[in-house]
């Protein structure tokens, strides 16, 4: 029997240019996070500049919570990465981002979604 999930990892790869789509990614991940379950949000693509700070308080979203508290309150309880090859490619590095934020690969990112009573999402 296989367990229920207990860990969501959300892998958000739009920013600014879907706001509609990484709200509901960052909805998702704090209302997950909310209801018990340990977050994980991996930022990618163009996702990556939510970590920078500033650039989620610049973001906002009609009838909808602002982005900079999802972000705020999935750091503060769960864990923020960004992709490793997704920082370079836009030069940035750990002391470019928010506090708590890690910068990890893709065999990170596998290992997470592998392991046992894990559900991943990808928005």
């Amino acid at each position: 029997m296989t367990p229920s999930p207990t860990r969501l990892v959300v892998k958000l790869t739009a920013g600014s240019e879907a706001l509609e789509r990484a709200n509901q990614a960052l909805t998702v991940a704090s209302t997950a996070l909310a209801s018990g379950f340990v977050v994980s949000l991996w930022l990618t693509g163009e996702a990556t500049w939510l970590a920078v700070p500033g650039r989620a308080e610049q973001l906002e979203l009609e009838h909808a919570a602002a982005p900079a508290q999802l972000l705020a309150a999935i750091l503060q309880g769960g864990s923020v990465t960004v992709c490793s090859q997704c920082a370079a490619r836009r030069g940035l590095d750990l002391a470019a981002l928010l506090p708590g934020t890690t910068i990890r690969g893709a065999a990170s990112y596998v290992e997470e979604i592998m392991a046992p009573a894990t559900q991943a999402i990808v928005y």
